[in-house]
């Protein structure tokens, strides 16, 4: 019996550790399928179509905002990014879990059209912790870490419109404490299709 899969949006300030922790449950939760998001932006080298992103024309990506295709989508940096739905819908109707890391604006246009989804909040332990975290990655200026903390500070007063949170103070804990959550999620009686377990169950003698 086939259960229905589900949505995982997970955010958390920048430092939190969000791609870090998806890919260490990736490979102990069956059927876990990460979102590839679409992009107006040229390939890299060595990125494939279908595995890093969807490629698409700046017309494309326009034509799938007007009807609808997008689940969300955001400006970064000149290009545009966006979670295409059809991939979406189509690996939940396989009976998988998908996964995102979106910032808090994206995981609001994603609950206003998928109201369903299950939305986690991924926390540093510390304030203190995010600040080394950011100053450990060696990518950004000071005024840059400056802008991304207070950036953080407004993004975790909205970690109430969350249906959980994970405090990721060691990985593997965490880790630990993600998996619960998606096990938890596929126990849900909407996840079963009723008529289909009543079918097994027909015809059975009574004890």
């Amino acid at each position: 019996m086939q259960l229905k899969g589900f949505l995982i949006v997970l955010s958390g300030p920048s430092g939190a550790g969000k791609n870090t922790l998806m890919n260490a449950v990736f490979p102990t939760v069956p059927n876990l399928q990460y979102s590839v998001s679409v992009t107006t932006r040229a390939p890299r080298e060595g990125e494939i179509e279908g595995v890093d992103y969807f490629f698409r024309s700046d017309e494309e990506f326009d034509e799938m905002i007007r009807t609808g295709g997008l689940l969300e989508w955001a400006e970064f940096c000149g290009s545009r990014y966006g979670t295409p739905k059809s991939f979406v819908d189509d690996a939940i109707a396989q009976g998988r879990t998908v996964i995102m890391d979106v910032d808090i604006q994206g995981a609001s246009q994603i609950r206003r059209k998928m109201p369903d989804a299950v939305s986690i909040f991924l926390l540093p332990p510390t304030w203190d912790d995010l600040k080394k975290r950011l100053v450990d990655r060696g990518k950004d200026p000071q005024e840059a870490i400056s802008q991304r903390l207070q950036k953080s500070f407004e993004e975790m007063r909205h970690m109430i419109d969350y249906d959980y949170f994970i405090i990721n103070d060691q990985l593997e804990l965490a880790a630990d404490r993600l998996r619960t959550i998606i096990n938890a999620e596929w126990c849900r009686v909407q996840r079963v299709n009723l008529d289909e377990l009543q079918e097994l169950w027909k015809g059975r003698k009574q004890l």
